[in-house]
């Protein structure tokens, strides 16, 4: 049985499905591989590590052609749908809600896309996880990115001269990138507030050190996945008022509040950041999203009133060598799932709530 993996546009993708260490797994488990020519060489990852664990070199038109399986960030595009071979399975992160038209294409060649983002948040299933594997970087990066752009020391220091005061820092939504922002701008120094809808975030946020912003007679606002729901009126308002004032103090915002499939709630307007300190800095990972602050545009720098607000398409491209290696392994789990080893043969089993809530065509 054939993986295969071409490269994507590395204008707007750096990340590969397949590394020379995950290579060597699937070929030990009696796969064969192949992968496009220069397929990592932008990671510095060359064709020879790659040869070496025993993968093939082949063009891209012959990949998607011989492919049974097909390991993916991104959906290929309409000429790549030509070649596909009939009936392979593709394998990503492919945003399933917003690309329906663009899946529903394939369904004339029979072939079975799986889209990762949909796992189900189970215990089996957190090998897999790729939100959870992308989102820890994405926290992690998005604090030394904002730090490196504020024009003050973070943590607090006593010297002969005077004392500097330690740097507030707002973390919005404490998912997996929210709790390692949290934890990444403790260990830097700075004093960490953060606030999320779900109620059972205030103990992790609590244990890492945070400060968790609650709204006075709020109630959980978690569905049953483990993601956050959308919030009433009510809600809004107070937390905004909440925000408000607690914006007036703070040197920098993280923001990551998103809800699977939809717009990304706007939680920072114009107002609120009116009155933030001149020198402030919005950090916004929600941006490819719609973004959680006012003024957010993707891929852009805005100034606002001395405020500047970063609005972040794919901040993995910052850290593509680590995020691959964590993607590709969520993807060579998924794929062992799916494989039978005594047929030697993909097992499509929709009694499986990991496949029944990928498959998407």
């Amino acid at each position: 049985m054939i993986i295969g993996s071409v490269s994507e546009n590395k204008d707007l993708e750096k990340r590969v499905g397949i590394t020379p260490s995950l290579a060597k797994k699937y070929i030990s488990n009696g796969f064969e591989i192949l992968i496009e020519e220069n397929f990592a060489s932008h990671l510095k990852i060359f064709d020879d590590e790659f040869i070496k664990e025993g993968c093939k070199i082949d063009k891209r038109e012959n990949i998607l052609k011989k492919a049974d399986i097909l390991l993916q960030l991104n959906l290929p595009n309409d000429n790549s749908l030509e070649n596909l071979k009939e009936n392979c399975i593709l394998i990503g992160n492919f945003n399933s809600n917003k690309n329906k038209e663009k899946i529903n294409k394939f369904k004339s060649k029979k072939i079975s896309i799986f889209s990762l983002e949909l796992l189900p948040r189970i215990t089996r299933a957190q090998s897999m996880d790729i939100l959870s594997s992308q989102a820890n970087l994405a926290g992690y990066k998005a604090v030394l990115d904002s730090f490196a752009k504020f024009t003050k020391a973070i943590p607090m220091m006593m010297t002969a001269a005077g004392t500097i005061s330690a740097a507030k820092v707002l973390v919005v939504g404490a998912g997996v990138a929210g709790l390692q922002a949290i934890a990444t701008a403790k260990r830097m120094g700075a004093i960490v507030f953060a606030t999320d809808v779900r109620l059972t975030s205030k103990e992790q946020v609590e244990s890492l050190g945070g400060k968790f912003l609650t709204v006075e007679g709020s109630e959980n606002l978690e569905t049953e996945g483990g993601y956050a729901k959308e919030t009433s009126e009510e809600f809004k308002k107070k937390q905004e008022n909440l925000l408000a004032e607690t914006l007036k103090k703070t040197d920098i915002v993280i923001c990551t509040a998103l809800i699977p499939g939809k717009k990304a709630p706007r939680i920072i307007n114009e107002k609120m950041i009116d009155n933030m300190q001149p020198g402030s800095v919005i950090y916004d990972l929600a941006a490819s999203q719609g973004g959680n602050s006012a003024y957010t545009k993707m891929n852009e720098v805005i100034e606002k009133n001395g405020i500047t607000i970063f609005g972040e398409e794919n901040i993995l491209n910052k850290l593509p060598v680590s995020a691959s290696n964590l993607y590709a392994k969520n993807l060579f789990n998924f794929v062992l799932n799916l494989y039978d080893n005594k047929s030697n043969k993909i097992n499509i089993n929709m009694e499986d709530e990991i496949i029944n809530k990928t498959l998407v065509n």
